[in-house]
């Protein structure tokens, strides 16, 4: 129990903030502790009605089932995997904008799941957390199932076409790359790489909250540490030359 423990409190804020609540709320709907239809996103319910908890549970909820079981421990281990190799790199001694990072994300998945009437939303809301790490370390090669092996920059689209090829889905995957995009374009490729103005700032009230931790500069930087992304019957993947 103690090896259990100093791994969580070893596991960076918000990433640790996020995956417990997934977890939590998962094993209440699950157990019925909470009961399910109060957690997902119903315009009806959410807008009309004015149960903005919604707009977070639907986020962090997802329905358990034998049959969903395998592709929840999947997400699960991907926002883990990609949240914190985002939080202890890139944004290493910049919270605030970490914490910007996922709330613009999560109010993009909002929108787009009243739009699309999407009531869970924790498939592209993990995608696009993924997805800007992936640009940020574009030239890592990944490798797939069955020895396939790839920069990561092409990952989010590889799994988006396996998941569209086994189960005919994709919507959500899609949108969760659109949603990191929106971020990585504004964030990074617009100011920093087209010379454009900042059109993505990380408000004064997060930094005030959250306040930079001293040392480094806000932009791209390769992750430490090995690299093992995986997927929903996606293959195991690791970073070559990685610690």
């Amino acid at each position: 129990m103690s090896d259990l423990g100093d791994w969580y409190r070893g596991v960076p804020r918000f990433t640790r903030l996020w995956f417990t609540g997934t977890v939590a709320l998962t094993l209440f709907g699950r157990f019925g502790l909470l009961n399910p239809i109060n957690l997902i996103l119903l315009y009806s319910e959410a807008v009309k009605r004015l149960q903005v908890w919604r707009f977070i549970t639907s986020v962090l909820y997802y329905p358990l089932t034998p049959q969903t079981g395998f592709h929840y421990l999947i997400n699960l281990y991907f926002l883990y995997n990609y949240s914190r190799r985002l939080e202890e790199g890139t944004y290493q001694r910049k919270p605030a904008d970490f914490a910007f990072l996922l709330i613009f994300n999560w109010i993009c998945c909002i929108i787009m799941g009243l739009v699309a009437d999407m009531p869970l939303l924790m498939d592209p809301m993990v995608l696009s957390v993924l997805y800007v790490w992936c640009q940020l370390n574009s030239d890592v090669i990944v490798t797939f199932w069955f020895g396939t092996r790839f920069k990561a920059i092409f990952l989010p689209w590889v799994l988006l076409g396996f998941n569209l090829v086994i189960s005919g889905g994709g919507l959500m995957e899609l949108i969760g790359i659109l949603i990191g995009h929106l971020y990585f374009f504004l964030a990074f490729k617009y100011p920093q790489e087209l010379g454009g103005p900042s059109l993505l700032s990380t408000p004064g009230f997060l930094k005030n909250w959250f306040p930079e931790e001293g040392g480094g500069t806000f932009g791209p930087a390769p992750d430490r540490g090995p690299a093992i992304p995986r997927g929903r019957m996606w293959g195991q993947g690791h970073v070559l030359g990685g610690n």
